[in-house]
């Protein structure tokens, strides 16, 4: 164990300690302080993970779709007395986490959709291969009741950091080419743990979202000469009707395309294309930005908003500078108790269709009172 990898994080005041579980998975701990370990390295179960995941070509859509019939076996809704992801108390009982002093764990997922290790498949339909990649866990925080948005502007900083972090490490595997961190809440997304957590998903392609977003950012600067996201950022200033907060080095607003109702982006204000471009500064901002655009999706209908969080970086196949670095949040609920399903026209056309204009649904966002989410 090492508490202090030579790592970027380190020159920004954050420690690290890397470990191997029993069944040879993964480990690291994250902290604002040295990280301490009071227990043995834990693994619910000591059998090493034998995943075999596949992809198969779908030839209409262009794209890859990923096969992992282990997955089938994971845990879902588990009581409180059984939660995979808080620290172990009983050792024969043994959970993901030890027990210690530490803000955020991330590790190597039990049942991962793709894997480095992938074995070749026997041949199959529709180009059938090894489904390569890796697929990480991150768990927040040690508490089983909080939220994301209950954490600290320090630790929401060091969580921006830890996603850095992880792809930085994912791409010098030399296997990657992209890297997805992504939070669903709510059992309305498919939540089957409440313990506030998230996950990284990493790819030896380029999806299909992030490959048209290259192509449109690189086309962008191909006709102005600048990227768009500082075009973005002027427009959204001049017109102030959608932004919710504006922090300087971040802003938060719901973009005049937002396909969902109150569908909020988070962003940088300088250009920048991966999360380890951020500077401290930068990257704290973000981190109240974050906080604030999370607390007030929880106090808008005085319920936890259930939502999908996803993190864009630029892929990592070849430098891209032209790709804006941001965070998307997509909320499920268009009105207290109206759930956003995708439909005709977003699942057969992929073009969304909203109730709401999103200069309407900011100025709602903007006056949720700061306390409006309190104790849920």
């Amino acid at each position: 164990m090492t508490t202090d990898r030579t790592s970027p994080l380190s020159a920004s005041g954050y420690h690290t300690a890397d470990f191997t579980k029993p069944d040879g998975r993964s480990l690291t701990l994250y902290g604002l302080e040295p990280i301490r370990v009071d227990s043995e390295i834990p693994s619910p179960s000591p059998d090493p993970v034998d995943a075999r995941p596949l992809m198969r070509w779908h030839p209409v859509r262009g794209e890859w779709v990923m096969y992992a019939a282990h997955r089938m076996g994971r845990t879902f809704l588990p009581p409180p007395e059984y939660n995979p992801l808080a620290p172990t108390r009983d050792p024969e009982h043994p959970t993901e986490l030890p027990r210690g002093e530490y803000d955020i764990a991330v590790f190597d997922n039990r049942f991962p959709s793709l894997t480095l290790t992938a074995p070749d498949p026997e041949p199959g339909p529709a180009g059938t291969r090894a489904g390569v990649g890796k697929c990480e866990v991150v768990v927040f925080s040690q508490s089983a009741q909080g939220r994301l948005c209950d954490l600290t502007d320090e630790q929401i900083s060091l969580l921006l950091a830890v996603w850095a972090d992880r792809t930085t490490r994912l791409a010098e595997t030399g296997q990657i080419n992209a890297v997805l961190p992504f939070e669903n809440r709510g059992v309305e997304v498919g939540v089957t743990l409440h313990h506030p957590h998230g996950q990284i998903y990493a790819y030896d392609h380029v999806p299909p979202v992030a490959a048209r977003a290259a192509a449109q950012m690189d086309a962008y600067v191909a006709e102005h000469g600048r990227p768009w996201l500082e075009d973005f950022i002027q427009e959204e200033r001049a017109a102030e009707d959608r932004i919710i907060r504006d922090d300087g080095a971040a802003l938060s607003v719901v973009p005049p395309f937002a396909r969902y109702t109150f569908e909020t982006w988070v962003l940088p204000t300088r250009p920048v294309s991966l999360l380890s471009d951020l500077s401290d500064a930068e990257r704290l901002s973000m981190a109240r930005v974050l906080r604030d655009a999370l607390r007030r999706l929880d106090g808008l209908f005085g319920v936890r908003m259930p939502y999908l969080m996803t993190v864009h970086q630029a892929p990592l196949d070849t430098p891209r500078p032209a790709f804006p670095l941001h965070i998307e949040i997509y909320p499920y609920l268009r009105a207290p108790g109206r759930l956003k399903f995708l439909a005709g026209t977003e699942q057969g056309a992929g073009e969304f269709a909203n109730d709401k204009f999103p200069e309407v649904a900011a100025a709602e966002l903007r006056a949720v009172p700061d306390t409006a989410g309190d104790g849920l």
